[in-house]
């Protein structure tokens, strides 16, 4: 097979996938605008330059369409070089998100094209309506409109699909989800394992290990769609409690999702400011490298996992994998995988008391909780590894190459 990846941050949700099909002989090539330069072994990475051509007056309901048009414009300069040469695709694997398969059906027409199905923005989606305080501005609701177009377009252009959840697979209009398989990215459960013997090391030079009354926080970016002033207002009762407490965040202050204070300021400054807390005993840690960061799930004492209804993270269940006492917030696609008492704990998202309340009973008594960190890892184990989910993401992309031929 001759297959062509497209991720505007590449490798993102393929960093698996991509070098196995490579390994099993098929020939691979990626386009990515990701400014870091990466290698995958087998993989030919074709980086291209977006070129951005939203004039400075577009209104701002279009500013996410035009953005996207770019992405899109940019990869299929890209995607004419490579036809180019000769390139033909059997089968085009891509996250759709940020616009850049939109022009690839007519590029190569004969194609087929499987999309990675994150979430599904449209008007109404459960992640503006979740906050009863902060009621959907209707000007919000119609640009929400005007940006759902942008999945329609790649619906349109889907063959197949797959989503890590069942939850954000039911997120997608009711016609498509029937081209649409439920399929995780897979943990890497012998990397994330638990390990007491983990150490992690502060900035300030003291060395965390496995015992100590660590309370950790993990998000790509501190924002509020990943409840990061929830869990800071609960920290601040918990610290209150708890002398003895250290909490750990790891994650930049940029925005990944959602939207940017009104302010101007990152969401940590704000929050730091709002709570009464003892800064003296929360570790912001920023972005880590990877070995760092399992450290952390390693030595956990409490792990806090927020979220609104919306994408699930890759590290609740790598904690999880690493044996951690995971707290969530009791929200759709966490009781996916965690049930209450029995792998995990759930919590309101907003309730910051009951919280703190839950964060400060497993530490009280870890001996209780140890079967929930046993019940955490086995659910990995059992549904989420790489050994399960790669096999069946392989096939995903055989079936679509066959249908292609057999067209």
């Amino acid at each position: 097979m001759r297959l062509l990846f497209l991720h505007q941050n590449f490798p993102g949700q393929f960093l698996h996938l991509a070098p196995r099909l490579a390994r099993d002989g098929h020939e691979v090539v990626a386009l990515s605008a990701r400014k870091e330069d990466v290698a995958l072994p087998g993989v030919r990475i074709i980086r291209y330059e977006v070129a951005e051509t939203s004039a400075a007056g577009t209104h701002p309901m279009l500013r996410r369409f035009e953005r996207a048009r770019d992405y899109g414009a940019s990869a299929a300069a890209a995607a004419l070089r490579l036809r180019g040469q000769g390139f033909s695709p059997d089968v085009i694997v891509t996250h759709p998100g940020w616009g850049e398969a939109l022009f690839l059906r007519d590029i190569w027409p004969g194609a087929r094209q499987l999309h990675y199905c994150e979430f599904h923005l449209h008007p109404f989606d459960p992640v503006q309506l979740f906050d009863p305080s902060a009621p959907l501005p209707l000007g919000q609701l119609f640009e929400s409109r005007i940006n759902s177009g942008l999945n329609l377009y790649a619906l349109d252009s889907m063959d197949r699909g797959y989503s890590p959840t069942e939850w954000q697979r039911q997120q997608f209009p009711a016609a498509a989800r029937e081209l649409i398989s439920v399929v995780h990215d897979g943990i890497n459960a012998g990397l994330c394992r638990p390990n007491r013997d983990a150490v992690l090391t502060l900035p300030n030079g003291r060395r965390l290990v496995y015992g100590d009354k660590v309370v950790t926080y993990v998000a790509r970016n501190l924002e509020p769609l990943r409840g990061f002033p929830e869990f800071m207002r609960g920290m601040a009762r918990l610290l209150a409690r708890h002398g003895d407490v250290e909490v750990v965040v790891i994650g930049g202050d940029e925005v990944s999702y959602g939207r940017a204070h009104p302010s101007g300021r990152h969401w940590r400054e704000v929050v730091l400011d709002e709570v009464d807390i003892d800064r003296s005993r929360v570790h912001f840690l920023g972005r880590v490298p990877y070995d760092q960061y399992l450290a952390s799930l390693q030595i956990s004492a409490a792990h806090v996992y927020l979220t609104v209804p919306f994408v699930l993270s890759w590290s609740a269940l790598e904690a999880m994998a690493a044996g951690c006492l995971l707290i969530a917030s009791n929200t759709e696609p966490v009781r996916e995988v965690v049930t209450d008492g029995e792998n995990g704990l759930l919590v309101d998202f907003f309730d910051r008391e009951g919280l703190a309340e839950r964060v400060s009973e497993g530490l009280r008594q870890p001996e209780k909780f140890e079967p929930l960190r046993v019940a955490a890892r086995e659910t990995i184990l059992a549904k989420y590894t790489l050994a399960r989910c790669l096999p069946v993401q392989i096939e995903l992309v055989q079936s679509v190459a066959r249908a292609r031929r057999a067209a």
